[in-house]
């Protein structure tokens, strides 16, 4: 079985402030909704109640899990739903109001029908829920347990385990058999991940999809940097990113260099300060880890881009690629229409970062599937070394690629951001996915371009390899107490004081 997710599944475009707690829960209510209405069931529901068990149950009013599961029983998705819509749904009900199951069905809610059992841990996953509706003379009519498994990712007890409608042609359960498999085509790890999405889609919605979901990342920066205030909450935490790029600003227009390092900084809080607003982000491959892999993109794009794509590539007349690890990569899978051969220069830069970008969340989406599917990306499973690590690994290989890193390079870029994230704890301040979780992803994508430039500097070899570091990172999340696992128990969230 081949350990490749979509990178239409694991960048998926949601809302904030976290992909388990809010992402997740929004989808299994509004999948349990609908179950209720396709077993025709719904018009008999008199009232629809919810658990939520462990670290749902610990952390979920600071993640807005309750408002999510109110949104996604009302038939609202997080990848259209306006944010204004999610946020305080179950926070500011009213009393006595009727909840419209469905989107169609009525039926009486209280807030209380939304209860926290954060001392309850299901076997299935630490973030666990359970929906049940009732009928007259509160009969019990369905229930259903969820587990929200990470990365907006969620299970059905009992249900099978989903098997993909058409078999991805390039399978592989590790890296060593991802470069293996390369070395045999004589491709780049980013065209095995297009050729694998394409036993999905076309060419063409392959390319439309990658880049809405570059868009909106770029959307996701663009509000962060200017946006000022505070984020909701009881810390009354700052925003800083639009601080930050007027300052930056006003070191070019005084004719200073521009400080790529700071601007990356600020593309990370930017958008982890959208995430914690409740705003639309794109998992990558969670919420609380969103910030790092947009940020680096960014950076690449506006830093790096037109200076020749980096590291031994070169732009043709045509706009098309070639490099190191390129040649001949465009003329296999263009990534997007052809330029013509007489077009403006801007268009031409335009769409070579397009391709660019392309080629960098495909390179991730390579990646992120061998951390989720041998590891995890759950910080209630194995803590924030499983989000932002995973993340900061994703970030640093597909910065490599873009850069004309060869396939060990780009695993060696993804070895070296991951190891030095290892043991990281999930101890969020008040459940609020803001301190130390902000300025967490800053100091993570400066690590991802550490790793990709340090990686690019060597041959691709080295000692450890990220199979190992996967493997490690898994053994370290079982071995993690609890308490720093997304339960904000213990470390900072039980040593700052929170007013």
């Amino acid at each position: 079985m081949s350990a490749y997710v979509s990178a239409f599944e694991l960048f998926s475009i949601g809302v904030g402030p976290s992909s388990s707690h809010t992402v997740g829960p929004m989808r299994a209510a509004h999948d349990f909704a609908t179950r209720l209405r396709e077993e025709r069931l719904l018009d008999r529901v008199s009232r629809v109640t919810c658990t939520l068990y462990g670290s749902l149950g610990a952390t979920g009013i600071g993640h807005g899990t309750p408002d999510a599961v109110v949104a996604g029983l009302r038939g609202l998705s997080p990848e259209t739903v306006e944010p204004a819509e999610v946020r305080a749904a179950w926070t500011d009900w009213t009393a006595g109001e009727s909840l419209l199951l469905a989107g169609t069905h009525a039926v009486p809610f209280e807030k209380t029908d939304i209860a926290f059992a954060p001392r309850t841990r299901l076997p299935g996953h630490p973030n666990a829920m359970t929906l049940e509706a009732w009928g007259a003379d509160a009969a019990p009519l369905a229930a259903d347990t969820y587990y929200s498994v990470g990365g907006g990712f969620i299970r059905r007890e009992g249900e099978p385990p989903r098997v993909a409608a058409h078999a991805y042609p390039l399978a592989f359960d590790s890296a060593e058999a991802l470069i293996a498999l390369c070395d045999e085509r004589g491709i780049t790890i980013a065209e095995a991940a297009r050729m694998n999405e394409e036993a999905l889609r076309s060419d063409e919605e392959i390319a439309d999809g990658l880049d809405r979901i570059w868009d909106t990342m770029a959307a996701c920066v663009e509000a962060g940097l200017h946006s000022d205030g505070v984020l909701p909450g009881m810390l009354r935490v700052k925003r800083r990113a639009g601080a930050i790029r007027a300052q930056l600003e006003d070191a070019e227009a005084g004719g200073h260099r521009e400080l790529p390092g700071e601007w990356l900084g600020a593309f990370a809080l930017a958008v982890n300060e959208e995430n914690a607003a409740g705003g639309r982000v794109v998992t990558a491959p969670t919420n609380g880890a969103a910030g790092i892999l947009p940020a680096v993109a960014m950076y690449w794009w506006r830093f790096l881009a037109d200076s020749g794509l980096g590291v031994g590539n070169a732009v043709t007349p045509h706009g098309e690629l070639v490099g190191s690890a390129l040649l001949g990569f465009a003329a296999r899978q263009q990534l997007g229409p052809v330029v013509p051969d007489v077009v403006d220069e801007e268009l031409v830069a335009e769409a070579n970062r397009r391709r660019g970008i392309r080629r960098f969340l495909l390179t991730a989406t390579a990646l992120g599937s061998l951390f989720k599917a041998n590891a995890s990306i759950s910080g209630a499973e194995g803590g924030c070394q499983a989000e932002v690590g995973s993340a900061c690994a994703m970030a640093a290989g597909g910065l490599t690629a873009v850069m004309g890193g060869t396939n060990r390079q780009i695993e060696n870029a993804a070895e070296i951001a991951m190891e030095h994230h290892l043991g990281l704890t999930c101890d969020p301040v008040g459940g609020l996915v803001q301190i130390p979780c902000i300025e967490r992803n800053a100091i993570a994508a400066s690590t991802a371009v550490t790793a990709a430039r340090l990686a690019l500097r060597g041959d691709g070899s080295h000692y450890v390899s990220l199979d190992a570091v996967v493997e490690t990172m898994r053994q370290t999340g079982i071995d993690m107490s609890t308490k720093y696992k997304e339960t904000s128990e213990g470390g900072l969230a039980v040593n700052v004081i929170e007013c």
